[in-house]
């Protein structure tokens, strides 16, 4: 039987107005930033890595400009290696790494996974290596590592079972991508990562100032509105209200 844990990638804090067109200038917000640990019986799957532990300790050295927009509120041990040790997991425990997509909040872990296979979108590799990419939320240091990577670029059964499907849901950025994930007892769950950072979005048919391409974003929206009126929950990005709510660490989703 599958099991799920989510677990801290750590804390941000970023302008309201990014996500949520009526908010005031100026409104501050806190963002957690989640990962999730996907224990299948053919491997162990991380989905997400979050933020590097050196974004807490020196946020500027890590992140540079990016720090401006995105400033680190989290203790030096809030972190996806801390997480993974509290369910009783270490890096080399991890089989697949899937990176929703490769901005700096969400694969900053990936270089201490050195025995799993990084799975990743064909236009997030692309993006992450346009000159434009640091500002972009690209940063070379957290993706670009002698790994085994799989490259993908459209919808994919990772095990063949039918357990855990990534989904491609573009707009936030080009290969952002969502993964369905099927338990036997808690029913199915979508990962939507910044396809759905926090879930306002999805009620009022929004999208944030920091997507990519607000039609991709949409149509995006659309389709996980129809996998959520088809009972599948959906696990937001950065939705500080659910993750409250969520059960974590130890206490898997089975």
């Amino acid at each position: 039987m599958m099991k799920m844990h989510m677990l801290s990638g750590g804390r941000l804090r970023m302008a309201k107005r990014i996500y949520l067109p009526d908010a005031r200038r100026g409104e501050m917000f806190e963002l957690p930033v989640s990962c999730v640990l996907l224990r299948h019986a053919q491997g162990n799957v991380l989905f997400d890595t979050g933020c590097h532990p050196d974004v807490a300790v020196d946020p500027q050295g890590r992140l540079g400009v990016l720090a401006r927009y995105m400033t680190p509120i989290m203790p030096a041990d809030d972190h996806v290696l801390a997480g993974l040790k509290a369910v009783g997991f270490g890096p080399d425990d991890i089989d697949v790494v899937i990176c929703s997509h490769l901005h700096t909040d969400h694969c900053g872990c990936n270089a201490f996974f050195k025995k799993a296979t990084i799975f990743v979108h064909a236009l997030e590799i692309e993006a992450a290596n346009a000159p434009n990419a640091l500002d972009r939320g690209y940063i070379r240091a957290d993706w670009d590592h002698p790994l085994e990577m799989k490259i993908f670029d459209q919808q994919m059964d990772v095990f063949g079972d039918g357990k855990l499907t990534l989904i491609p849901l573009p707009g936030h950025s080009k290969g952002t991508t969502g993964a369905l994930v099927k338990l036997d007892r808690s029913g199915e769950f979508l990962l939507a990562s910044d396809a759905l950072s926090v879930r306002a979005n999805l009620d009022q048919r929004t999208s944030p100032r920091n997507s990519l391409d607000v039609d991709q974003f949409l149509k995006s929206l659309d389709e996980i509105a129809k996998l959520e009126a088809a009972g599948v929950k959906i696990i937001c990005g950065h939705d500080d209200a659910q993750w409250a709510g969520l059960q974590k660490g130890a206490h898997a989703y089975t």
